[in-house]
C-alpha cells in the first residue's frame, strides 16, 4: 500500500514536469551510498552487537518546487538501510517472544527502509547562496530477523516519525562547483535521529531544457531508537556516497 502511494506521488510530479521552471522546476536524483554499520539493537535495554556488515545502499529523492508564496514545495525521498550479522551470545537474549540462550550463535538481518515526505520553504537563494527549511514525515518500514540454528524470531516495523528538515547550497564563483549540506534531525522524547550529508557537486550539463550534476559527499544516519514498534536501537551508518541529480 506504502509502495503504491509512492508509485501515485511520484507520477504525479513526473507529470508537472511540462510546465519547465516558469512554473516549476523538477528534480530528480539518486545515489550510491557505501557505509559502514555499527551499534546494537534488540528490546527494552536487551541490546546486542550482531557485528553489522558494511553494505552499499541506494537513495533516491523526487522534488518539485515551485513560485507560489506560503505553499511550501514537496520532496520525497526513499532510502534502504539493509544489513545483517552475525555473533555468539554473552548473555540470554529475548526478542518477539523468544529467548536466545547464552552461548548460542545467532545471525541477524536488519531490512529496515524509509521513505520521507518533506514539505519546505526556500528562505533564502540569491544564486550564490540557497537555504532551505521545512518539515519531514519519516515513513520507516521494514524487519528485523534474529535466528539460531533452532528459533528465530521477526519484528516488523511501521510507523511515521516527524522530523526537522534543513539544506544549504553555496555556489563556487566562477566554477562548475557547488558545495552543498542537508539533513534531517530530531531528538524528542527517547528518539534521537539524525541523516545528513555533505558534499560537491558539479554541473556536467546546463542548459534551458534540462541540468545534470554529479555529486560525491559523505553521509550519516543515526538511529537511536526507544520502543518504535517495540524496536530499540543504537545504530550509525556512515561513509561516502556518489551521485546524480537532474533538474528539469
Amino acid at each position: 500500500m506504502k509502495k503504491t502511494a509512492l508509485a501515485v506521488l511520484v507520477t504525479g510530479l513526473l507529470s508537472t514536469s511540462v510546465m519547465a521552471d516558469t512554473i516549476a522546476g523538477l528534480y530528480i536524483g539518486g545515489s550510491i551510498w557505501s557505509n559502514e554499520a555499527t551499534g546494537t539493537f534488540g528490546e527494552n535495554n536487551n541490546l546486542v552487537d550482531f557485528n553489522l556488515k558494511d553494505q552499499e545502499q541506494g537513495s533516491f529523492y523526487i522534488a518539485l518546487e515551485h513560485p507560489l508564496p506560503l505553499i511550501p514545495n514537496l520532496m520525497i525521498a526513499s532510502t534502504t538501510l539493509d544489513t545483517d550479522g552475525s555473533t555468539v551470545l554473552t548473555q540470554n537474549f529475548e526478542f518477539e517472544g523468544q529467548t536466545f540462550n547464552s552461548t548460542t550463535p545467532v545471525e541477524s538481518t536488519f531490512d529496515v527502509s524509509y521513505v520521507d515526505y518533506t514539505l519546505y520553504y526556500e528562505l533564502f537563494d540569491n544564486g550564490i547562496l540557497s537555504f532551505d527549511f521545512g518539515l519531514t514525515g519519516r515513513d520507516f518500514d521494514g524487519d528485523i530477523t534474529v535466528a539460531s540454528s533452532s528459533e528465530s524470531a521477526k519484528l516488523a516495523v511501521t510507523e511515521i516519525i516527524p522530523m526537522l528538515y534543513v539544506s544549504t547550497i553555496i555556489g563556487l564563483p566562477g566554477t562548475s562547483f557547488n558545495l552543498f549540506a542537508n539533513g534531517n534531525l530530531l531528538s524528542i522524547d527517547d528518539h534521537k535521529l539524525y541523516d545528513y550529508q555533505v558534499g560537491v557537486s558539479y554541473k556536467l550539463i546546463d542548459n534551458l531544457a534540462v541540468d545534470v550534476n554529479l555529486t560525491v559527499g559523505y553521509r550519516a544516519v543515526k538511529l537511536e531508537l526507544e520502543d518504535l514498534d517495540n524496536l530499540y536501537t543504537n545504530i550509525d551508518f556512515k561513509g561516502a556516497f556518489a551521485g546524480v541529480v537532474v533538474h528539469f
